[in-house]
């Protein structure tokens, strides 16, 4: 692999100071999904979203559920054998290491996350497989060049990677530097490298959506959804794996499984050609 300089911040730093006085994206998300590690300010806001949109605990499962797809495919099918997290989120069953190592023991994985508890909990109950590869990076989905600069310690950016963005995006406000962002992680990436991308939509309950962000601005977790075609354009370049950029639970449920009813996230796979 490429020799890097050293990032800005040292690898595997100490994570910071644990806030659990202010409520925190990946706990709240965690509480939506049944787990322990959250605060009693994550469970307010869980609770206060949760009333005002009561889907998004359905949201949060069929999330879930994409990444397993998502990374089976990849692993398997496509034989992808790097994966770079960003947004990881709390431990939870079938983590991306999880799914892909099962399938290709040697996989390596980069997990990327800023809050101090996701950092720990990664660290302490993440175990790669003997052969694999788990790392962890301490930066936020605002610094794509510090990203790579650290993910390039475990991955090998000349071989293809899975760049998984798994209700992310939401957190960059602005639009055009969200696809400012992805277009320079993409563009770091060599050819047949897949984009993973689920982020929450405001088509199928507006009112509740639109509740539920003002909710998450006013909670200093500001998380924006947006339209279908807006993440479609996310994949610029791109050549979008079937059937596009469509509801998650619709995005490949299974042959034998009746087309699920839409709900208000949405997802895609591209590959860079």
């Amino acid at each position: 692999m490429t020799d890097n300089p050293e990032p800005d911040v040292p690898y595997g730093k100490p994570p910071s100071i644990l806030d659990t006085a202010a409520p925190h994206s990946a706990r709240v998300w965690n509480y939506w999904l049944g787990g322990t590690d959250n605060f009693e300010a994550d469970r307010q806001l869980g609770d206060q979203v949760r009333e005002v949109f009561p889907g998004v605990v359905e949201v949060a499962r069929v999330s879930r559920a994409f990444l397993v797809r998502a990374v089976t495919l990849l692993a398997g099918e496509r034989g992808v054998r790097q994966f770079l997290d960003i947004g990881t989120g709390l431990p939870s069953a079938d983590n991306t290491h999880e799914v892909a190592q099962r399938i290709a023991p040697k996989s390596r994985i980069v997990y990327v996350d800023n809050d101090p508890l996701v950092l720990m909990h990664a660290r302490e109950l993440l175990a790669s497989s003997s052969d694999g590869v788990i790392d962890y990076l301490d930066a936020d989905v605002h610094e794509p060049d510090k990203i790579l600069r650290g993910a390039a310690r475990t991955l090998d950016l000349g071989q293809p990677i899975a760049l998984m963005m798994l209700g992310v995006l939401g957190n960059v406000l602005d639009y055009d530097r969200a696809r400012e962002i992805l277009a320079r992680l993409v563009e770091a990436l060599p050819s047949g490298s897949y984009l993973v991308v689920n982020d929450g939509t405001n088509v199928v309950d507006r009112a509740a959506k639109d509740a539920a962000t003002k909710m998450s601005f006013e909670a200093g977790t500001p998380y924006v959804s947006r339209s279908p075609q807006e993440l479609t354009r996310f994949f610029d370049g791109l050549e979008l794996l079937e059937p596009g950029v469509v509801s998650t639970p619709r995005w490949r449920p299974g042959p034998d499984v009746k087309l699920p009813d839409e709900v208000d996230v949405f997802c895609g796979v591209g590959r860079k050609p």
